[in-house]
């Protein structure tokens, strides 16, 4: 039934012209007044909404939108990166009545979300990720993303207490901002532990491709490293096989916990339901929203996931300690003298970035003691 619906909602213009359709059904798409206090939002994934990663955070947003009064929410997964999901859109926006879409992944900002925003200027549309530009990109887009490389600190700091070789291992997707900092945070964290630490990093170059996360695991179990967490889109393989492996593991995205009970050590997980209920409500109420929406840990944007068994006393102590300090707020990850891994400085001595600093949008390095290139 799922993947009929999908093919109708992708087939749905080539089949019936939209804008017949419009002009015979005109109250498919509310009106701002109806707006205020009933709202149909659209959610797009690009894998299954039961991933234990990126998907599956979205989807748990989006059912504590669906709780909210005056909310129809419609959904749609395994959406490629591609043509497909203007399809999708814009079934959603005339089939549905959508005013209001999450299109989540990645890829779809570009063309896609501004193809479909610039034929559809009263709908709004709001994208994961760091690329809304003002003055450049449509007003009636935006985007949103946490500062979660706060969490992937707290996961080092937790790695960094558990790792016996004293080398940690990342399997990571693709060397954008995003991702960097990420690796770097997990780093930095364990090194407050321990500076001798070093963390290995390597690129699958895809968001879900399972084989080359599994391959990209055993290759850091096979050289030394304890410890492993990753960003792709679904972190399944990687937590299972490094477990397997006999490695902790720190999660991310979602809660990957019943995946790897005895092994996994706490977890970088998205708390979107918090976001999204905030948008929806200031759609609701008529409000303008945000066009570059930003948050951490002490604005409900990011979260942790529970402290595993495996977590030594000292480790708790120094992970709950570090984690009130983010919950005051202004808390710096990366701050000078900070080098990269090819041993020039990114961040002078007299530098600090809290979490909220927009050059972080804009990272292209790894730190030093991060084995492994962008390139």
């Amino acid at each position: 039934m799922t993947k009929l619906l999908s093919m109708n909602r992708r087939n749905f213009l080539q089949a019936s012209a939209a804008g017949a359709l419009a002009g015979a059904m005109p109250g498919l798409i509310g009106s701002p007044a109806a707006a205020q206090t009933a709202l149909t939002v659209g959610f797009i994934y690009v894998g299954p909404k039961d991933d234990y990663g990126y998907n599956q955070a979205h989807a748990e947003g989006a059912a504590v939108v669906k709780a909210l009064p005056g909310v129809t929410l419609v959904e749609e997964e395994n959406v490629p990166e591609t043509v497909d999901v203007q399809k999708t859109m814009e079934s959603m926006i005339n089939l549905d009545g959508a005013t209001l879409l999450f299109p989540t992944s990645f890829g779809y900002f570009d063309p896609h979300m501004l193809a479909m925003a610039a034929k559809y200027p009263d709908i709004q549309f709001r994208h994961c990720g760091g690329l809304w530009q003002e003055g450049k990109n449509p007003a009636n887009t935006g985007s949103y993303f946490g500062y979660i490389f706060q969490g992937q600190y707290l996961n080092g700091i937790a790695a960094g207490h558990a790792t016996k070789s004293k080398k940690i291992g990342f399997v990571a997707a693709k060397p954008i901002p995003q991702v960097l900092q990420n690796i770097n945070a997990f780093l930095l964290g364990a090194r407050t532990v321990d500076p001798a630490i070093t963390c290995q990093v390597i690129f699958t170059g895809e968001w879900s491709l399972a084989v080359k996360e599994a391959e990209a695991t055993n290759a850091l179990v096979d050289q030394g490293a304890d410890v492993i967490t990753c960003h792709v889109d679904s972190p399944k393989v990687v937590v299972e096989t490094a477990a397997g492996r006999g490695a902790f593991v720190c999660g991310y995205h979602a809660n990957q916990s019943p995946l790897a009970p005895e092994k996994y050590l706490t977890g970088a997980e998205w708390a979107w339901g918090n976001v999204y209920s905030d948008f929806v409500k200031k759609a609701q109420a008529g409000e303008k929203l945000g066009n570059f929406v930003r948050g951490g840990l002490k604005d409900g944007f990011v979260k942790m996931s529970a402290l595993g068994p495996a977590v030594s006393a000292e480790g708790r102590k120094a992970f709950e300690a570090t984690q009130a300090e983010m919950m005051k707020g202004g808390f710096s990850v990366f701050k000078g003298p900070l080098k990269d891994n090819k041993g020039d400085t990114v961040v002078a001595a007299d530098k600090s970035y809290a979490e909220d600093a927009i050059e972080l949008e804009s990272m292209n390095y790894l730190v030093e003691g991060v084995v492994g290139s962008t390139a």
